[in-house]
């Protein structure tokens, strides 16, 4: 594949394969790959009327030894049934989930960008209602579909510390959907970043909806905090969604660099007692943070605005080194996709 795979970005390039599954008569069919990327429905689908619609987000690697790879893919896979049972939609079997990644990975295999490059090929599962619902109620016709395409290295001359914003919204309402990737999600978070970046902030952090006191997440990823002592502190809440990436650095934390791991609800007002701050997810694994903004407090992290603090430096490259097959990790956290 002929692609300047270190300026390509993190979009979408329409690839070779996708696979399709339909829900109909109470049950998934045979399912399969396809070339066709174009989706037809009618104008009264469910998922266009009220939102039902789930996803997941994962990536693979080309590791250094040249295996192509998934990282943790059946905890998206048990993620995604968690979503679907929350919205009322047909769960899509976990071991169906895995078999469909491997097929679309294997029909793209020439679209996953090389060891070195910092680029990788983002995978994304999906399911949604499709057939007419014109009163509030669950489909009873769902797809599910899974696509890839290569996205470039999300940080492109380095992780360099971003700056946040305490957001005046909520993105999650108490006893909600925030625990589940629901698309509805994402939909009540995209006015309140656009704000964000309007006012200079690269992301926003959200406050627990009930008291508005606690550290819930961002719009698409988890937090992580480093205490003076180098305690890794993550913020606990139903109504955060659990991220897969969240839950490896806390593993690797605690089982491979030995360190005190919490996972406890974190107060707004402690924020300034941390050493160091960082937003973890698919896209970036850690994106570090150097400033928050509360309306007219700055809190500045000791770890400074020029590069990643040393603990969150030696968590990321501890856990990219796992998925790139540099280090040895966990057993069953490298899924080596064979083609």
């Amino acid at each position: 594949m002929n692609l300047d795979w270190a300026n390509i970005g993190f979009g979408y390039i329409k690839t070779d394969k996708r696979y399709v599954s339909t829900w109909k008569n109470g049950a998934w069919d045979e399912g399969g790959l396809t070339s066709d990327d174009q989706i037809t429905m009618s104008e009264c689908a469910c998922v266009l009327q009220y939102a039902q619609t789930c996803f997941e987000g994962l990536k693979a690697y080309t590791t250094v030894d040249g295996r192509i790879v998934t990282f943790r893919p059946d905890l998206n896979a048990k993620r995604m049934v968690d979503s679907a049972k929350r919205l009322e939609m047909p769960p899509f079997p976990e071991e169906r989930f895995l078999d469909a990644i491997e097929q679309v990975v294997r029909a793209n295999k020439d679209w996953v960008p090389p060891y070195g490059s910092g680029a990788t090929l983002y995978i994304r599962p999906y399911m949604f209602g499709i057939d007419p619902v014109i009163g509030v109620k669950p489909a009873t016709e769902y797809q599910f579909r899974t696509f890839v395409t290569p996205v470039g290295p999300y940080f492109k001359g380095g992780a360099k510390p971003i700056v946040i914003k305490v957001s005046d919204f909520d993105r999650a309402a108490p006893h909600g959907t925030g625990h589940v990737k629901a698309g509805l999600n994402y939909a009540m978070s995209l006015h309140a970043i656009v704000t964000a970046h309007e006012e200079g902030y690269a992301e926003n952090m959200y406050l627990d909806p009930g008291t508005r006191t606690k550290v819930e997440e961002t719009g698409g990823a988890n937090f992580i905090f480093i205490t003076k002592d180098g305690t890794v502190v993550t913020p606990k809440s139903d109504s955060i969604l659990p991220s897969i990436t969240r839950r490896s650095i806390c593993q690797v934390a605690e089982e491979i660099l030995g360190m005190k791991v919490e996972h406890r609800e974190v107060l707004l007002e402690e924020l300034s007692d941390f050493a160091e701050c960082g937003l973890c997810g698919t896209a970036a694994v850690i994106s570090p943070v150097g400033q928050i903004d509360d309306h007219g407090r700055s809190i500045c992290f000791p770890s400074g605005m020029d590069e990643m603090g040393p603990t969150i430096r030696r968590l990321y490259d501890t856990l990219t080194g796992i998925q790139l097959g540099l280090l040895d990790g966990p057993e069953g956290w490298v899924h080596e996709i064979t083609v």
